[in-house]
């Protein structure tokens, strides 16, 4: 068996990993959009003061959603709940903590369809800067190849599955963008 090994493979696997990265910071940001719906990830990155350090609810606390509207945050140290409330507060995210007894409740609001319709906006928003994103990896990792002077048909070859890789990025972002519009516009 003879191994061949060609020039393309690097510029089509930094091609992946550099898009790969783009669609996940993409749905990354999809996930702080505000649905509705109670979400673990809308509380959990909020910073409060712990023991004299600033650290993330996640970090001290378990998060959970009992019901759609509803999250409950359970300080594994008791005499975090204050704080966990203010920090809430503090992050201006529209939320209204509630300290009882030993939990934090954090209630989520209906929202209106003008305000579904804005999220849906932003969604979109991102959707298109990630799209854009990978378009501009597209271009450069198409530029390297060009710069490398490959056999034209290698250069085809290679072209080819780059174009290939950026459809299905593309593909993957507007397949996210589709569903996040359905849970946005879907009035729980």
């Amino acid at each position: 068996m003879v191994l061949v090994f060609t020039m393309s493979s690097p510029f089509l696997t930094d091609a992946q990993a550099r898009m790969k990265k783009t669609v996940d910071h993409t749905l990354h940001e999809f996930s702080n959009i505000h649905t509705g719906k109670a979400s673990p990830s809308m509380v959990e990155g909020i910073m409060v003061e712990a023991y004299g350090a600033m650290s993330r609810i996640k970090d001290c606390a378990a998060i959970s959603t009992p019901d759609p509207r509803m999250i409950l945050i359970t300080p594994w140290d008791r005499t975090l709940t204050q704080a966990i409330a203010k920090g809430i507060q503090i992050a201006n995210l529209g939320f209204n903590p509630a300290v009882d007894g030993q939990v934090v409740r954090v209630p989520l609001a209906d929202m209106s369809r003008e305000r579904r319709q804005e999220f849906v906006k932003v969604a979109q928003r991102l959707a298109e800067e990630g799209r854009v994103h990978v378009r501009n990896v597209r271009r450069d990792v198409m530029e390297g190849v060009k710069k490398a002077k490959l056999p034209e048909d290698e250069s085809k070859r290679v072209e080819k599955d780059i174009q290939n890789t950026t459809d299905k990025a593309i593909e993957e972002i507007n397949k996210h963008l589709a569903t996040k519009e359905k849970d946005l516009l879907t009035v729980g």
